[in-house]
């Protein structure tokens, strides 16, 4: 028996019932599929419940020439809704990996925007956390990785939200062609030499045709994963508890740990302890570094080791 269709409205409705107290919903419009279809539902539904303010918030990259006719699309497509648009122009850094200096880029620009309570929402989907959980395990990532993208976490003074983490593209795409939406088709995005990119369009295919429910459990894997990360940071938190101490150096804002109560603790329980403690002050270590905390932790009383994590 096929699936009753999804009722997108309701579905998101419920999504964000915990959040409709907050003074503003912002949500990131790049003007693709995903966005816009969770521009045109939030602005629709806007019309028919009491939802909080509504605002969009398009990033120009200006990493392509064709890329500078999507402010305008943008401007038109929320003109037409009825929701104000503010477009924020950044420079991305050069490194390594464009996809990432763009992504910070992005969510820096994000972060700004987003004040006390506010909550920016963003359109990823069923199939996007299927790939980001593929395209971690090809790198090896643990737990923490593994859980894909939250449906939830804070972002600046506010939270970002995922409201449509359960719905399909395939969905999306059905909503938007029967409402008549247009949307942009960024180039980039069928460019292979882009490891998602690749996965999109190369392997998550294949799999799906042996597999024709890969990308659903794909994503369940990650809710599993999610809620394990969960109960470790619940134990992350009674173990630092435990460590925690004053510091000649509190008046500077910086926190410091007893390192006994760490050093009696299990290596594993060690680095669940210390990642969750470093999570908000720099990149989380990788293999390679935890060798340095090895060094540090057994280091003798007259040594002065230094953990260097960048």
């Amino acid at each position: 028996m096929d699936r009753p269709a999804i009722d997108l409205p309701s579905r998101l409705l419920l999504n964000l019932k915990p959040w409709r107290n907050a003074p503003i919903w912002h949500i990131a419009f790049s003007g693709g599929l995903d966005s816009t279809v969770l521009l045109h539902l939030l602005a629709h539904l806007a019309t028919t419940e009491s939802l909080p303010a509504l605002s969009a918030i398009h990033v120009h990259h200006g990493l392509q020439a064709v890329a500078d006719a999507w402010p305008e699309h943008c401007r038109s497509v929320c003109a037409a809704l009825g929701v104000p648009l503010q477009i924020v122009r950044v420079q991305v850094q050069p490194g390594a990996s464009l996809e990432r200096a763009a992504r910070d880029a992005r969510y820096h620009a994000f972060t700004e925007v987003t004040r006390s309570g506010d909550v920016l929402l963003t359109a990823q989907h069923r199939d996007d956390q299927a790939e980001t959980l593929l395209f971690r395990l090809l790198r090896g990532a643990g737990v923490r990785g593994l859980s894909g993208m939250p449906r939830q976490r804070p972002l600046g003074k506010g939270h970002l939200l995922r409201p449509l983490l359960d719905v399909t593209r395939a969905e999306l795409e059905a909503y938007a062609n029967e409402h008549g939406l247009s949307w942009i088709e960024d180039p980039s995005n069928e460019d292979r030499q882009y490891s998602r990119n690749y996965l999109r369009h190369q392997v998550l295919p294949v799999l799906a045709q042996r597999w024709p429910q890969a990308v659903a459990t794909m994503a369940r894997s990650a809710a599993h994963l999610a809620e394990a990360q969960g109960l470790l940071e619940e134990l992350a938190d009674m173990d630092l508890r435990n460590a925690s101490s004053g510091s000649e150096f509190d008046w500077l804002g910086l926190r410091s740990l007893e390192l006994a109560p760490l050093a009696q603790l299990s290596d594993a329980r060690q680095r669940n302890a210390l990642s969750h403690w470093l999570e908000s002050l720099t990149r989380l270590p990788d293999t390679d570094h935890w060798s340095g905390w090895a060094d540090l932790r057994d280091a003798t009383g007259d040594a002065c080791p230094v953990w260097r994590l960048a």
